[in-house]
This record gives C-alpha cells, structure tokens and sequence, in this order.
C-alpha cells in the first residue's frame, strides 16, 4: 500500500494543438507555413514527405490545416481590432480566378486597409500590421461589411465595389478617399511595354519623379512630408495633369493611352490627397503585397476548395503577413502560437502578436 510519501504524482498533460491529434506545432506549423507562405499545396507536400519515407495522405494534411485552423483565426481576429482602430487604410482584392471565390485583403498606415496597419514611411512609433479577409465574390457589400467600423482614409485602387464606401452609403459615414499612383503608374508601364510610345514614356519618368521625393523624405514625421511634398510634389503633378489635358484630345479615344490618361484625371482629386497628408502613401502596394502571395497559391492549388477553406487561408495568411511585417519567422511565430493558445488566457491573445511576442523558449529561461 502506498503512503504519501511515496505516492505517484503526474503532471497533467498540456493541450495539444489538435485535441487527441498525432500532430505536434512544429509538424503543423511545417505544413501551414509551406501551404500558405510556400505555396505548395498539399498534394506536392505529401509527395516531398514520401521521398523522405513518411506516408502521410493528403486527406490527412487537409485535416490537420483545417483542425489547426482555429488558433490562427482567434489570433487574427485580435490583430482585426487591432488594425481597424486606424484612421487610415488602403485596401486591395484579387483578380477573377479559376474558382468564384476571393480573399480580400486591406492595409492600414495609421493604426490604419489588408487591412494593414503600417506607420514607419512617416516615422511612427505603432507596430505594423495585416489583416486578410476571406468573401465569396468582389460584390460591393463585401468591403463595405468589412471596413464597416473603420473612419477615415482608405487608400485603394480603383475597384468600383469601393464607390459605396466614399458615397456615405454605410452607417459610419463616407470614407475619404485615396487613390493610387502605382495604378496611374502601371497604365503608362503597359502602353510604354507593348508600343514604346514617348508620351507613354514620359509620363512614366514624370510619375517618377514624385516617387523620388517619396524615397528623400521616407520615415519624416508627417508634418514634414506634407511640406516637401507641397513645395516639390505637387508642382511636379500639375504640371503632369497640364500635359496629360492638353494630350489627351490629340489622341485617338479608344486607344490604351488615352484609357491610362483619362485613369488618371478622373481620380485626380484622390490621387493629390497624398501632397496635403503626410500620412498618406503614394501608392497602396502593402495592400497589394499579401494578395500577390494569395494569387500564386490560387495558381499553384488550382481553385479553392470551400468557403470555409478560404476562410482558413485567410486566418493563417494574416498571421504569416503580420510576423513578415515585424521581421518574425513566419514558422517559428506559427510554432509557437500554436504551442500556447490553448492555454492562454483569452485577455491576454495581444501576448501572442508579434510586436508583443517572446517566444517561449525565452520565457522558460527568464523563469
């Protein structure tokens, strides 16, 4: 009979990242970060296992991503609160793809939309941030549901399904909106590529002259930026607009060009928001960025498989994009997440962001 003294005692057993799972974090976070950072879908990845002499069938992988799936979305949506605290975002969605479904993605310069949240081009001191959205179609009740608690700037392109936030058709009034000058730019770039028209180029090395002033005065306060921008940027844009006016009627309608000129001056108003807001970008490519990731894995897998895959993609991306912002490790970040959350106290999810993050191994050794 056993006394007390020498009684056994085990500890109780930590959560595992799936409930009774085989799986390990690192094992899921492997395949996770592969998927949707990589690019590989699951099938190539089960084929690479097996050269290595690990059976493991695609059902299986598909299982595992989905049943770990649900750390990445409690942690994305904190990041979420995080980011539509902004008073400025820029905003992107993707092209048609073979499949009718898209991911939405944002980001936000102040505390700012994929969504992202990023301040360091005018010197602030808040973490940067990424926010990816699934939605099953680029209908215009997406954004608006999406950005419905947001105030403020949204940096865009020139989707029309953005019209209705500017328009006041929301419930927490009209966006102000900021266009896109790597759009403006990209027109001319075409034209220039397929004809080698002069005026195209031209135009191309007048836009480039205001992105010279954007890369002289990256990381000033925004005060700053406003005042150079005013004194060099935006004589620079008046005079591309007085070119582009009196062009624009020497050319023929229907042809590419005059397309990119008149792109251009029907956003004019939004496309000069930038030289009277240093906390403006000239273009929304961090929006861009997260979604060009999302169209080579669309390529790569063919088409998405659900709504609630999408979703998943979504919660795992935003993830993968914030930790890249913040210089993490995408797979050591996922890692460790998944390690912790089961255990972590729901309060305290923004531990677990990667401005805020230390990973466990640190923590053990500080104790």
């Amino acid at each position: 009979m056993l006394t007390d003294e020498n009684a056994m005692v085990q500890a109780p057993a930590p959560h595992r990242p799936i409930a009774r799972g085989r799986a390990g974090a690192g094992l899921l976070a492997h395949i996770a970060v592969a998927k949707f950072d990589d690019h590989l879908p699951l099938y190539r990845q089960a084929e690479i296992h097996a050269r290595d002499g690990v059976d493991l069938a695609i059902s299986t992988l598909s299982g595992w991503v989905g049943a770990a799936a649900a750390a990445p979305r409690r942690w994305s949506t904190c990041s979420a609160r995080t980011c539509w605290r902004a008073r400025m975002s820029s905003a992107a969605t993707t092209p048609p793809s073979q499949d009718w479904r898209r991911v939405w993605a944002g980001r936000r310069p102040d505390g700012s939309g994929s969504s992202v949240r990023d301040e360091r081009p005018y010197g602030g001191v808040r973490p940067p941030a990424a926010v990816c959205l699934a939605s099953p179609d680029r209908r215009g009740e997406r954004p608006l549901a999406h950005l419905a608690g947001f105030q403020g700037v949204l940096h865009a392109d020139g989707y029309t399904g953005f019209q209705r936030l500017y328009e006041g058709g929301r419930t927490g009034g009209a966006l102000i909106e900021a266009a896109c000058w790597a759009h403006t730019r990209r027109k001319f770039f075409d034209v220039h590529a397929k004809t080698g028209s002069a005026i195209a180029g031209e135009a191309l090395e007048r836009i480039g002259a205001l992105y010279a002033v954007e890369r002289e005065i990256a990381g000033q306060p925004p005060d700053e930026r406003r005042r150079r921008r005013q004194d060099r940027s935006r004589p620079l844009a008046d005079a591309l607009r007085a070119r582009a006016e009196t062009i624009l009627p020497q050319l023929s309608g229907p042809s590419d060009l005059a397309k990119a000129f008149r792109y251009m001056l029907t956003r004019w108003r939004a496309l000069t928001r930038v030289f009277d807001d240093g906390r403006i970008r000239l273009d929304n490519n961090p929006a861009e960025r997260p979604l060009r990731g999302v169209a080579v894995g669309r390529r790569n897998d063919l088409c998405a498989g659900s709504d609630r895959g999408a979703e998943r993609a979504a919660a795992f991306s935003t993830l993968i994009e914030t930790a890249k912002l913040n210089g993490r490790d995408t797979e050591a970040s996922l890692r460790d997440v998944l390690t912790r959350i089961a255990d972590h106290p729901a309060r305290r999810l923004g531990d677990l962001l990667p401005w805020n993050w230390t990973p466990l191994t640190q923590l053990a050794q500080a104790a």
